[in-house]
């Protein structure tokens, strides 16, 4: 069989939670500017919150995914997912910035399982050679839920009297993942779990990547690119109220960024048959590199329409960037998965850099950072993935 399509299903909805909950971050980072009255590079310990996770979690849940399979994984991702999000609402109760980062660090953890364990998981239900486009398929719902965020979330959390409730869509959203945790725990959803005689060991994990050189760079160029959508999304609603739009406004260029990002999720589905994968991140590098540079430093009185075009770019990196890191990776999937899932942490290293260069010269010129990722991503799609190595002194991947 291609695919398992009701396992996938069920993916598809449970990635389109985890999309809400992403961009929930990008809606949170002003509302607390605005609500608990801080500079921008305190703000951003929302996203060092969010993605320290990918430094502590990730081996632990390799372990248990080994011993317990990927459904039992999911359903225990969910529900951290859903304790999170709840914890919000005593946050906002008690006032307390701190409880914010807690409830965030919570949530984060449950989405950093879903991390690990979902996406080698798609790439495991079905044919090896359609893992690409069945990635970029599951992740477009994910897309999907970035882009209904944005205006909802932002007419929840802005009352008409200009309050800032931050816990009602969080509040909403833990409902809607326990609903989810509920369907896959009850549904025939295959375990996977590691074999009797397949012993797992942290050393192990590491001598074996020696076998696989696309999947060390890949490491390195998933942590620039997470860093590089982390602070493109989290200074996307500050670049353009310096711009002069108001929070509403700017939510919505911010949902059709995210549009564009899920047409592209689905449009790769079929590009994929035609260009290989490694060239489309490339290709998408360079545009995304050119975009940058006028947002930096041009005034075209178009750019927020260049902002949100950036979706149209960015929303094949992450599945085509991991389906490339781990291809042909077999039963090592699952702990390949762990180690990408550790670069993921440059999401949390690179905004602070970015808030503090927007503090002391202006968020026009803080999108440096994310230029430069990008620079570093398009290298590795060029040079660095698989079929590149392989063209280059003789180097043997099994």
């Amino acid at each position: 069989m291609k695919h398992q399509y009701r396992s996938l299903s069920l993916l598809c909805l449970m990635f389109l939670t985890i999309g809400a909950m992403f961009c929930m971050n990008d809606i949170l980072l002003p509302s607390v500017v605005e609500h608990f009255r801080l500079n921008y590079l305190q703000a951003t310990m929302i996203q060092l919150s969010f993605y320290i996770t990918y430094v502590i979690w990730p081996l632990p849940i390799a372990l248990m995914i080994h011993k317990y399979g990927y459904k039992m994984s999911l359903v225990v991702a969910l529900l951290l997912c859903a304790v999170g999000c709840a914890l919000v609402v005593p946050a906002r109760i008690l006032n307390s910035y701190a409880v914010v980062l807690l409830a965030v660090f919570i949530l984060s953890t449950g989405i950093t399982v879903v991390n690990v364990a979902a996406n080698p998981f798609v790439a495991l239900l079905g044919d090896p050679e359609s893992a690409p486009a069945r990635m970029n398929f599951v992740q477009m719902f994910s897309r999907i839920g970035y882009a209904v965020t944005p205006v909802v979330a932002t007419a929840l959390i802005y009352s008409s009297a200009g309050e800032v409730r931050f816990q009602v869509p969080y509040a909403l959203l833990s409902v809607l993942i326990v609903f989810a945790g509920i369907l896959i725990f009850f549904s025939g959803m295959p375990d996977m779990k590691g074999g009797k005689n397949d012993v797992f060991s942290v050393r192990g994990i590491f001598r074996e990547t020696r076998r696989y050189p696309h999947l060390f760079f890949g490491v390195i160029a998933m942590f620039f690119y997470v860093g590089a959508e982390a602070g493109t999304a989290g200074f996307f609603i500050p670049y353009l109220q310096h711009l002069g739009f108001t929070p509403k406004e700017a939510s919505g260029y911010l949902t059709l960024y995210y549009v564009l990002a899920s047409v592209m999720g689905l449009s790769a589905v079929f590009i994929l048959r035609y260009i290989k994968a490694h060239l489309l991140v490339g290709i998408y590098g360079i545009a995304m590199i050119i975009i940058y540079g006028i947002l930096i430093f041009l005034n075209t009185g178009y750019n927020e329409y260049f902002l949100a075009g950036l979706g149209l770019f960015l929303g094949i990196m992450f599945p085509t960037l991991f389906s490339l890191a781990i291809e042909d990776a077999g039963s090592f999937s699952g702990r390949a998965s762990a180690l990408l899932n550790f670069a993921i942490v440059g999401g949390g290293f690179f905004p602070p850099i970015q808030g503090t260069i927007t503090d002391r010269h202006g968020v026009c010129l803080s999108f440096l950072v994310p230029c430069f990722c990008f620079l570093i991503v398009t290298v590795y799609a060029f040079f660095f993935t698989k079929a590149p190595l392989a063209r280059r002194a003789g180097i043997n991947f099994k």
